[in-house]
């Protein structure tokens, strides 16, 4: 229990940075703000407890806000509870035949893409909600009527312009307070100080915006999935969505979980743990009729941030939400939802990442970059799935020139008394991923590496991320490794 002190705070860290974002992402995929409130509580309950990642926070994600909302207006919102079984019970699956590592062959470039289409719906989205209205149908249409809710303002400071101003307010407070904050309070979230004062400055004045809704009693939030539950789970368009949602939330966890691990010098994820973890915690979103949940990046790496020594972080924080909001759930009830719109476009400006795409550019060459491009505009013109198999789809380019020798050979072996080496012989791409990745993490810590890539006929992208992250997480840790080869990529990470 020496940790004790340290999780404590920093799982009031995590709450404090969970709860606007709980609410937000609840309200971005077209559902009442309490269902992101128990995806929240059974993220940080449950899954934290069984996690995979020792330092991961689950909870609902922005990365599967327009996947949920599509669904909610396609569907409907009884659609989500069989839909989020049906996910739930894929990813444990994944989880039991051990397929989590295959989800970190996806390419860099094609997750990125995704992250940053999605970012760019959100705020497209979001945008609209400023004005205290409630977005389009799709993101080209909130995208097209963006200028002429805009120049719709007037000097009247109606229902509209005074949204729109406290929405301003909230993301100039955000931005400064990240800008400005004095060195003792680093650790205090921007969204909780732009929305804490959006909310009083609404209150203060007295001014007509929206507010949030919820209810009462948290046990009235909890929706059951609805008689003929069984005919739904066989209905085609319920198993399409709910593979996309496994597929999407898998994907999304375990590159989270690789972030989170080079945060930090203790013990690496166990993905296939992981897998059934956030499973378990899907399945009884669905039997709640709580939002999807993933593990996120923005919460968890606030975890580390913080301090945490142990996964109770991540318990308390969802045992603090609870209380919160069956304690105090008049006082979610005072704040603007504009507020809550301003930290979404604020998180999902931040998704579209140009940083990453001229790293692709920069390192990699023209298709990679290409691959993030072509996943963005799909994901915003058509739709999420759509989007990553446009993606992985294109991916498939980069085996083409080594079709003749996909094989990857992978020598381990003790070098003397002290030493270990690895050698590859052959093409590295994110069909051998996961072997490739499983070689690398069984080399024993605390010893010298020689990791040899004299016989490395080529490598792509994929690959060539995965060995930089492993390499930069080994040195971190003090290991000496001796890195060998004519591969200009690798050899540029010596």
């Amino acid at each position: 229990m020496a940790g004790l002190p340290r999780d404590l705070t920093a799982s009031i860290v995590v709450f404090l940075v969970a709860m606007p974002l709980c609410m937000g992402i609840a309200i971005a995929s077209g559902v009442p703000p309490e269902r992101g409130l128990i995806t929240g509580i059974i993220g940080g309950i449950v899954v934290g407890a069984l996690a995979g990642s020792p330092f991961q926070v689950s909870g609902p994600a922005a990365g599967l806000a327009v996947i949920v909302f599509e669904i909610v207006r396609d569907q409907g919102l009884s659609a989500l509870g069989p839909i989020l079984l049906i996910a739930g019970l894929i990813q444990v699956a994944a989880g039991v035949f051990k397929l989590g590592g295959w989800f970190r062959a996806i390419s860099p470039a094609v997750v990125h893409g995704m992250l940053a289409g999605i970012g760019v719906l959100i705020v497209v989205a979001q945008f609209h909600v400023l004005f205290d209205a409630k977005p389009l149908p799709s993101g080209l249409d909130n995208l097209a009527a963006m200028p002429a809710r805009l120049f719709g303002l007037s000097m009247d400071w109606a229902g509209a312009e005074t949204a729109f101003a406290v929405g301003l307010l909230t993301i100039g407070v955000m931005l400064a307070w990240e800008k400005f904050r004095p060195q003792s309070m680093r650790l205090v979230p921007a969204a909780l100080i732009g929305v804490l004062v959006a909310t009083l400055a609404a209150s203060g004045l007295g001014l007509g915006v929206v507010r949030v809704e919820v209810p009462a009693s948290i046990l009235g939030a909890i929706v059951p999935p609805e008689s003929g539950l069984l005919a739904k789970l066989v209905d085609p368009a319920i198993l399409t969505a709910a593979l996309a949602i496994a597929f999407i939330a898998s994907a999304e966890t375990l590159l989270s979980a690789a972030a989170v691990d080079r945060m930090h010098d203790g013990v690496r994820t166990d993905y296939n743990k992981e897998l059934r973890a956030q499973g378990i915690g899907n399945l009884l979103c669905g039997a709640a009729g709580a939002l999807p949940m993933t593990g996120v990046i923005v919460r968890s790496s606030a975890n580390v941030q913080a301090g945490a020594a142990t996964r109770l972080s991540a318990i308390l924080h969802g045992v603090w939400i609870l209380a919160f909001i069956a304690l105090l759930p008049w006082l979610l009830r005072e704040i603007p939802m504009v507020a809550l719109a301003a930290v979404l476009v604020v998180t999902g400006w931040r998704l579209v990442s140009l940083q990453h795409v001229r790293h692709l550019f920069r390192d990699y060459g023209l298709l990679p970059a290409g691959i993030w491009a072509a996943t963005l505009v799909t994901v915003v013109a058509v739709d999420l799935l759509s989007g990553v198999l446009v993606g992985i789809g294109l991916s498939v380019l980069e085996l083409l020139p080594h079709l003749k020798r996909l094989r990857l050979k992978i020598d381990e072996e003790q070098d003397g008394t002290d030493g270990y080496r690895i050698a590859l012989d052959g093409a590295a791409t994110f069909v051998s991923l996961p072997r490739l990745s499983d070689s690398l993490d069984r080399a024993p810590h605390g010893t010298a590496i020689q990791l040899d890539v004299t016989r490395l006929s080529a490598a792509d992208h994929t690959s060539v991320e995965m060995i930089r992250e492993w390499l930069n997480r080994r040195r971190a840790g003090g290991a000496a490794i001796e890195l060998t080869g004519n591969d200009n990529r690798i050899a540029a990470l010596a």
